[in-house]
């Protein structure tokens, strides 16, 4: 069995219920519409962010659930995949989880208009069922979204992101999400304030160990769905190569920035700075700092009793710092 379809026993029924509202979440009088995200639909990935809103929301709750939850996973997903359909036009990127992008298909205009369609989605499905708890949770990752984008865009420029910022960044890019997830799972079944932003702190530590993770994958031998490298080709800095950075001497880190600013397309040059970055300890610490976000996570888990959910959501974790892609 594979990692993500025993993570999902535990809510295999909520999760198949799941699928069928959130296909119906997205119904429009538009055919042009209708046939977009029914390409979407068909395309799904692992839907791990509607996996830690059931999850958490039935471990806070020892096995309880409420329709609310299911509004909640519909709410993220929607705007999860607005943000994906958006961020394929920003990249001009024609191609996701292997299959053609939207913009690809329906060119840039449609795109966009697909990915306010679906924000919009999202935003009502709360607001027509008063979940504004669940709307403030959402509404603060899309903010964070957007700044955590705005900001490495600004730093990538001047190549003078330290490690501080980097994880800024990362906390609003990536992890702000998956916060949003665990904390709408444990609003959904009407846990206390506490419980909600205790879970919200679990969810970002994934998060951050997630995109760490993503991180380490530009610098691996093993055939990933990632190009090796690709980082380094984007101008974008990440912490391998900030560690690095800020450890090397004054004449290497010249030559690490020149190769970057002004030789980022020159394979053989890439693949001396991912060199360069694995014999200067980048990869070690990298991985030392993806762990410690891990245990922080494990740590919080230890808090509640032992329960399938639990055990799930400890398997969610290992993965996320083992997988291959």
């Amino acid at each position: 069995m594979k990692p993500v379809e025993f993570i999902k026993l535990p809510i295999k029924n909520e999760m198949e219920l799941f699928e069928e509202k959130f296909k119906a979440s997205m119904l429009s009088k538009v055919p042009l519409l209708n046939r977009i995200t029914y390409y979407i639909v068909r395309r799904k990935g692992k839907q791990m962010r509607p996996m830690f809103v059931f999850l958490v929301a039935k471990m806070v709750s020892n096995g309880g659930f409420d329709e609310r939850t299911y509004r909640g996973a519909s709410v993220v997903e929607l705007i999860h995949t607005a943000t994906l359909v958006h961020d394929d036009v920003v990249d001009d990127s024609n191609r996701r989880r292997g299959f053609f992008s939207i913009n690809a298909l329906w060119k840039n205009k449609i795109a966009v208009l697909v990915g306010d369609f679906m924000l919009s989605k999202g935003l009502l499905l709360s607001i027509d069922n008063e979940d504004f708890d669940l709307l403030k949770l959402i509404s603060i990752a899309v903010r964070e979204m957007s700044e955590g984008e705005l900001l490495q865009i600004e730093k990538a420029r001047k190549l003078d992101i330290t490690e501080a910022v980097y994880f800024d960044i990362i906390r609003k890019k990536t992890a702000t999400l998956i916060a949003a997830c665990c904390g709408i799972g444990a609003a959904s079944v009407g846990a206390n304030q506490d419980t909600v932003q205790q879970m919200r702190k679990f969810g970002e530590y994934i998060g951050i160990a997630f995109q760490i993770k993503d991180d380490l994958f530009d610098y691996t031998d093993e055939k990933i769905g990632k190009p090796t490298g690709i980082d380094i080709k984007e101008q974008k800095m990440t912490l391998p190569l900030i560690h690095t950075l800020n450890t090397c001497s004054k004449k290497e880190k010249a030559w690490l920035i020149n190769s970057i600013k002004k030789h980022n397309k020159d394979k053989n040059r890439v693949k001396e700075v991912i060199s360069f970055v694995k014999q200067n300890g980048g990869i070690e610490y990298t991985t030392t700092k993806m762990n410690d976000y891990k245990n922080k996570a494990l740590n919080i888990l230890e808090n509640y009793p032992e329960s399938a959910y639990k055990k799930s959501l400890v398997s969610m974790i290992e993965y996320v710092v083992a997988r291959k892609i």
